[in-house]
């Protein structure tokens, strides 16, 4: 069953800071005139997936994408699912919608507000083929680990949302937050683990610009993908 919903906002640590950040001309003009069709705003209702994309499909939500640049391409790779992409910061909105203009993707739809309030108010249970989270916030000091997004309540939130034999995949370059997300998923009982330990990086993962600097540096990158039982 699906949490209460009564106070769900009542929620005084947050995994992330809201920044505006700076828009570019392109960026700007693209949240402004692409959102009202690519957008969905936050309502505390369940999303009727069939309605938002016209279709039925397997559905997969992004969590945190940044500047879209993975989600736009996972989206052209995998034209037969639709991806709920959510993100709080303005730009990286306008740039994922930049991005699904240029290239004509049509199985994107983006809610611009804090994922841990659309997941428990907007995705139905047993609804979601999939969750991704790459490279969240790894909010390294120790007096701010409180702050990070994957712990054991949200991730007993996202394994609700799942159908059985889906999946939730996580990825960072941050070592201990990668064994405190492998830790968490192990600790919920509705989720097991599709490898041993860490996984490797699926193809349909991209690896970015930053993850590839990083590697060349000596820098560690952990996949954990886990399936709903």
């Amino acid at each position: 069953m699906t949490e209460p919903r009564v106070g769900i906002f009542r929620r005084p640590i947050r995994s992330f800071v809201l920044r505006q950040g700076r828009f570019s001309p392109s960026q700007r003009r693209a949240r402004e005139s692409l959102l009202p069709r690519f957008g969905i705003p936050f309502n505390p209702a369940p999303l009727d997936f069939d309605a938002v994309f016209a279709r039925e499909a397997p559905r997969i939500v992004e969590i945190g994408f940044g500047m879209g640049e993975t989600t736009a391409a996972i989206a052209q790779a995998m034209p037969a699912y639709d991806f709920l992409a959510i993100e709080v910061h303005a730009p990286g909105v306008g740039s994922l919608l930049k991005l699904i203009e240029e290239h004509g993707i049509s199985n994107v739809r983006i809610v611009q507000h804090d994922a841990v309030e659309v997941v428990a108010q907007m995705i139905p249970d047993a609804s979601l083929a999939g969750v991704h989270v790459f490279f969240p916030d790894p909010w390294p000091k120790k007096r701010h680990h409180k702050r990070r997004l994957l712990q054991s309540p949200f991730v007993h939130s996202l394994a609700l949302r799942l159908t059985p034999g889906g999946y939730l995949h996580a990825a960072t370059d941050w070592e201990d937050y990668a064994f405190a997300i492998l830790a968490a998923c192990e600790a919920e009982p509705l989720l097991e683990n599709a490898a041993t330990g860490f996984a490797p990086r699926p193809a349909y993962r991209p690896s970015t610009k930053f993850e590839r600097r990083g590697l060349g540096l000596g820098h560690g990158v952990w996949d954990v993908i886990f399936r709903r039982r």
